[in-house]
């Protein structure tokens, strides 16, 4: 496959790219005319970037939101109560059905990458096996990553480390962790020193759903940061939501920082979520709810933004569309500057790749595969601005999506 009349971001020329074997063979700054006998395609001056990365989605609870009954309080732990009684009805048909329908709309909007959480506070592991089984299905179309997730504790639910440890057997990419949901401090803490343990006994990498509170006394963080600098896991390692941030003081902050920029550790913020669920016990003033993405990414420490749901039990919106995300997340973190605008897209793309650990393989260079997303839009700016369509998604060398740009007519009403 050749490509031509493609912008790549933060470059002004046109490019032409070849894809051979699966992968990016060449690499030009050129601008060939379209040749009929080949196989090519007009990228027509149009934004061509790696594929989208989804860093944080509950594909198991997808689409459920309002069965039984709906989250009415709009707080996260009303929606774990409402997930539970959810989990009763769950079965590999009623996940594969979602999830498949789930994947379908990633995938249309120009996902190729997804990181999933799977709960495990449920003996018979049905959305975990069923989760791996899809996964290993799809490789070919799209790469899944599946999180042990605890949803109820990995230490204060019934056999929670047994359940772990069957779903690591099983094939589970990622160690979860929700230290704060523990019923004690104490085993909050001990849950994360469990968790790197169990990532070094299987080499698997970590995702935790961290101090997702507004108490600025949750302070599971720094215990993960901690535990992955002595194991010297950093990279492999990722702090989810840590909206309790938004909480602590800047004086603790200046402190924190430094620990999380020596561990290496990466950060999803999930804007959209968050903003919902966080702040449901304040009056005014009223905390916005997210993590500090600005001040993280400032510093220098990999933050990336994720959808978390769509449609179930924490929140009953999404489309899949993560330029949706990103443009809620710039708005609530007020990261609204044109030097942020024009690396926008970072945050949903090289970012979520270094959170899943998958740089080694990802990306628009020579000897990587050739998988890209056309985007409707010039660079980042005027991508966001005006929320371009995907209008293409290529996975080595085979299309795996195609968009028709929607065609507009208005009427002669201005006279000019």
């Amino acid at each position: 496959m050749q490509i031509i009349n493609a912008r790549l971001r933060h470059q002004s020329a046109l490019h032409t790219l070849e894809i051979s074997n699966g992968l990016f063979a060449s690499i030009t700054e050129q601008n060939m005319e379209l040749d009929a006998q080949g196989k090519q395609l007009d990228a027509g001056g149009k934004l061509l970037c790696a594929p989208f990365v989804e860093p944080h989605i509950h594909l198991d609870a997808a689409l459920t939101a309002g069965e039984p009954s709906w989250n009415r309080s709009g707080t996260l732990f009303e929606g774990i109560e409402r997930w539970g009684e959810r989990k009763p009805l769950l079965n590999e048909a009623d996940i594969r059905r979602r999830v498949l329908q789930t994947v379908e709309l990633l995938v249309q909007n120009g996902v190729q990458h997804i990181r999933t959480h799977a709960d495990i506070s449920d003996p018979s592991l049905v959305g975990l096996k069923t989760l791996c089984d899809i996964r290993d299905e799809l490789k070919e179309r799209i790469e899944i990553q599946v999180v042990a997730f605890p949803q109820d504790g990995l230490l204060s639910f019934p056999n929670g480390l047994a359940l772990m440890e069957q779903a690591l057997e099983y094939g589970a990419d990622v160690v979860g962790g929700i230290p704060h949901f523990e019923y004690t401090r104490e085993l909050g803490e001990k849950s994360m020193k469990t968790v790197i343990e169990l990532a070094l006994k299987y080499d698997r990498l970590v995702d935790v759903h961290c101090d997702e509170i507004d108490d600025p006394n949750s302070r599971f963080l720094e215990v993960l940061a901690c535990e992955a600098l002595f194991n010297d896991l950093g990279p492999r390692v990722t702090a989810s939501h840590t909206t309790a941030m938004h909480s602590y003081d800047n004086a603790y902050c200046s402190k924190l920082f430094r620990l999380l920029k020596n561990s290496g550790i990466n950060f999803i913020s999930c804007p959209t979520e968050s903003i919902h669920l966080q702040g449901r016990f304040d009056s005014y003033p009223k905390r916005r709810g997210l993590t500090r993405v600005k001040e993280l990414n400032e510093a220098g420490i990999n933050v990336c933004f994720g959808e978390d749901s769509i449609f179930d039990p924490w929140y009953s919106l999404g489309n899949g569309k993560l330029l949706r995300t990103l443009d809620f997340g710039l708005h609530i973190c007020q990261m609204m500057g044109y030097q942020e605008f024009s690396q926008a897209l970072d945050l949903i793309t090289d970012n979520s790749a270094r959170t899943l650990n998958i740089q080694h393989h990802y990306g628009i260079e020579v000897g990587k595969p050739g998988s890209f997303i056309l985007l409707d839009g010039e660079d980042d700016y005027s991508v966001l601005r005006n929320q371009g369509e995907v209008l293409l998604s290529v996975r080595r060398g085979e299309v795996i999506m195609h968009r028709e740009p929607a065609r507009v007519t208005t009427a002669n009403w201005i006279d000019r």
